[in-house]
């Protein structure tokens, strides 16, 4: 069976097969391939953990449920950190999240990535929250909105630059953010990858492809604008003391990449 058919079918173009592509193959070559998006700051060897991993394991990341990332007791500090009421509730996903090293400690890559314009483009709204919303999603509605602030506030202390992360608006690129801060803040260097792949034809019917990665850098720092300064990107910033990195890769890999199980 060839290895896209393990993703539902909606799944099987764009940027989440090339994320599985991306992440399969002999450990080494993944590593590899892991390292270059976090060069020159960070470094993955075969021992360190990635999700997905290929398409043998193909779940994503949520921070606070993945135990070969984090210990157990940093995933529930997150869990509790962000969500007033956990049960039902969900936590930020990344596309993928793999440990590292950065600067000799143990970090992590947290990587969003795209494939088209209109992926970018659509999250520019806030977090929703439905009429109908729960007494208990109204609370992690807040609780969300407050932890968002406090990171955008502690950031701008610590670069002396404005940051304006937002609940309201651009709210995944916020929250990526805010969540590579509180890391910093439990003593985990991060850098995070908004990664846009290249060339992605079949996509055409959905949005615009990237050309180049100059195309997709604008596009992010456009999209960026309402809550960070351009100058944010790029710059490794010493938050609580350890390393983050927000920076933006660009990759071209094939929807359907020839590759085979071993």
């Amino acid at each position: 069976m060839h290895l896209l058919q393990r993703l539902d079918k909606k799944a099987r173009r764009g940027s989440k097969p090339r994320c599985h592509w991306l992440t399969h193959g002999e450990r080494t070559l993944v590593a590899s391939r892991l390292t270059k998006l976090g060069e020159p700051w960070a470094t993955v060897s075969e021992e360190d953990y990635w999700m997905p991993d290929g398409f043998r394991h193909p779940g994503e990341a949520c921070l606070d449920k993945a135990a070969g990332l984090l210990p157990h007791n940093v995933r529930l500090t997150l869990r509790d950190w962000w969500l007033a009421h956990w049960r039902g509730a969900m936590t930020p996903t990344f596309d993928i999240a793999t440990t590292c090293t950065v600067e000799g400690e143990v970090g992590l890559i947290l990587v969003e990535a795209k494939a088209h314009t209109e992926e970018l483009n659509n999250e520019v709204a806030g977090k929703d929250l439905k009429p109908s919303a729960r007494p208990n999603q109204i609370r992690n509605h807040q609780q969300i909105g407050k932890r968002i602030e406090e990171a955008s506030f502690s950031l701008t202390n610590f670069t002396g630059i404005p940051w304006k992360l937002s609940r309201d608006r651009c709210y995944q690129m916020s929250n990526r953010l805010a969540w590579s801060w509180k890391l910093t803040d439990l003593g985990y260097p991060v850098i995070l990858v908004y990664l846009g792949f290249l060339n992605a034809n079949e996509m055409r019917d959905r949005g615009a492809p990237f050309a180049n990665h100059a195309d997709w850098e604008v596009l992010v720092k456009m999209h960026s604008r309402p809550i960070v300064p351009d100058n944010v990107w790029g710059i490794r910033w010493d938050i609580h003391h350890h390393a983050l990195v927000p920076c933006i890769r660009s990759l071209e890999t094939p929807f359907d990449a020839p590759i085979e199980e071993a």
